[in-house]
């Protein structure tokens, strides 16, 4: 992983669909500050301070994963396929302005963001990238025997396994080591999935007004609908790591170590975030220090297991922020 924090080099902009409003939706990214994370704006709101994409504002795990955006009930819908896609290219700052109540659907993954944030580029910044190191095993289980943990491991490790009572889906099994380069290639394409009767089920509720053979793969008792097949034969649980990859990224910091999931979803993620939280002597924060040719792994000087839930970025006193961006010199270790 990288050492230091990246943006992106000038701002973006996507138009697109929300994919259960069916509404046209206007998605802008703009590059930020140092030590300021992901946040999200309504910018028909007339919003201008933006929120931190971060676990303590998920209001709804349901169907996506929904941010609060203020206290009044304004919200963001569907937005980890946009977090997975910054998180998987290392850019650590950025704002998100949005003019509606959901991130555009684009295709059903990550593509299309990938595609355009490759373009402009990532800018190196002058502050170092801390992490969550865990050193013991942190779980959530539901009463419906879906898991999800992270284990001690030396970078980021995603194992995947779904099991659906499908004929054309059924159980699969993924396993990754995640870099850039393999998330790009791997896993930013594929698609979100469901199938037809869900489909069904959904638009008579008044969901899954903008969802169509365009935006997502639907399956019914034939096979795949969509013209083309799928892009992945096991293009399935690839999008439930993208998933994963993106409701993680609302930890506010960067994982080393190995996430091992069983039939898990937005809810059960959200859960291991809420486990994370709740289970500081499992993880330490750390940075990456340059020792003459060598990058070693240096421990945030603060104690994690005092401190608790509270270390994570947004929630960081104002004088610690100041210090974590002042500790990346070398006089500073």
């Amino acid at each position: 992983m990288d050492a230091l924090q990246h943006t992106l080099r000038k701002s973006i902009s996507f138009n697109g669909t929300g994919v259960h409003s069916g509404r046209p939706v206007e998605l802008k990214v703009y590059p930020a500050e140092i030590n300021s994370g992901i946040r999200l704006l309504r910018s028909d709101l007339g919003q201008t301070e933006p929120t931190p994409a971060f676990m303590d504002r998920v209001t709804d795990t349901r169907l996506a994963t929904t941010i609060s955006t203020d206290d009044d009930d304004a919200s963001i819908a569907t937005v980890e396929h946009l977090m997975a896609a910054l998180f998987g290219l290392g850019i650590d700052n950025a704002v998100i302005a949005v003019d509606g109540s959901e991130v555009p659907i684009m295709d059903g993954s990550a593509a299309p963001f990938v595609r355009v944030l490759q373009q402009v580029g990532r800018r190196r910044q002058s502050s170092c990238r801390w992490m969550l190191k865990f050193h013991e095993v942190v779980r959530f289980d539901d009463d419906q025997g879906r898991t999800v943990r992270i284990e001690p491991y030396d970078g980021l490790r995603i194992s995947y396994q779904i099991d659906y009572e499908h004929d054309q889906i059924s159980r699969q099994y993924y396993d990754i080591d995640l870099t850039p380069r393999r998330f790009t290639k791997e896993i930013a394409g594929a698609r979100t999935f469901c199938l037809l009767r869900e489909v069904e089920f959904m638009r008579r509720n008044g969901l899954a007004l903008g969802g169509s053979l365009d935006n997502a793969v639907v399956v019914d008792d034939q096979g795949v609908m969509n013209h083309g097949g799928l892009r992945y034969t096991d293009e399935f649980v690839r999008h439930k790591i993208l998933d994963l990859i993106g409701d993680l990224a609302l930890l506010g910091f960067p994982v080393l170590g190995r996430v091992v999931a069983e039939k898990s979803g937005h809810t059960q993620h959200f859960g291991l975030m809420q486990a994370v939280a709740a289970h500081p002597e499992a993880w330490t924060i750390v940075a990456y220090e340059t020792q003459g040719e060598n990058r070693v792994l240096r421990q945030l000087a603060l104690s994690t297991r005092a401190v608790g839930g509270r270390v994570l970025p947004y929630l960081l006193p104002p004088s610690l922020v100041l210090a974590l961006a002042n500790s990346c010199s070398p006089a500073s270790w």
